[in-house]
């Protein structure tokens, strides 16, 4: 197992990134790496990062201004080669298939329920060590 996994968080909302990052911990279960985060607040700065390299797995805002994380995901999805899996974070349930029209890998609703999307980004994180990434 890898020692850390580097988690980028998009939102314009600090309060949103801090959910995530109190939601996750140190890690989001036993059996997956040390998360290190990196923050975006723009989708300028989430195309930086990816370009940059060494992001295992994207927390993407779906109710981020002025560009939400469905249509930053599907952009990623298109423009960025072998993209990392994404997180996407939506308003309702009732979202859930556009979280699908945007090719993220999961989906869970705001405000961040800790067990709930440990659970996600732990199960993205171990895919993402199965495919030898």
């Amino acid at each position: 197992m890898q020692a850390t996994a580097t988690v980028l968080v998009y939102s314009d909302d600090a309060n949103t990134r801090e959910q995530v990052r109190l939601a996750t911990g140190r890690r989001p279960a036993p059996d997956v790496p040390l998360v290190e985060f990196v923050e975006c607040a723009t989708p300028a700065a989430v195309l930086t990062e990816l370009d940059r390299g060494g992001i295992d797995v994207c927390v993407l805002d779906g109710e981020a201004v002025p560009m939400g994380g469905m249509g930053v995901c599907r952009q990623i999805k298109d423009e960025i080669y072998n993209c990392p899996p994404v997180l996407l974070l939506i308003g309702r349930p009732q979202d859930a298939w556009l979280a699908t029209w945007s090719r993220a890998e999961a989906a869970v609703t705001l405000p961040v329920e800790p067990v709930d999307f440990a659970n996600a980004l732990a199960s993205l994180l171990r895919r993402k060590a199965l495919a030898g990434a």
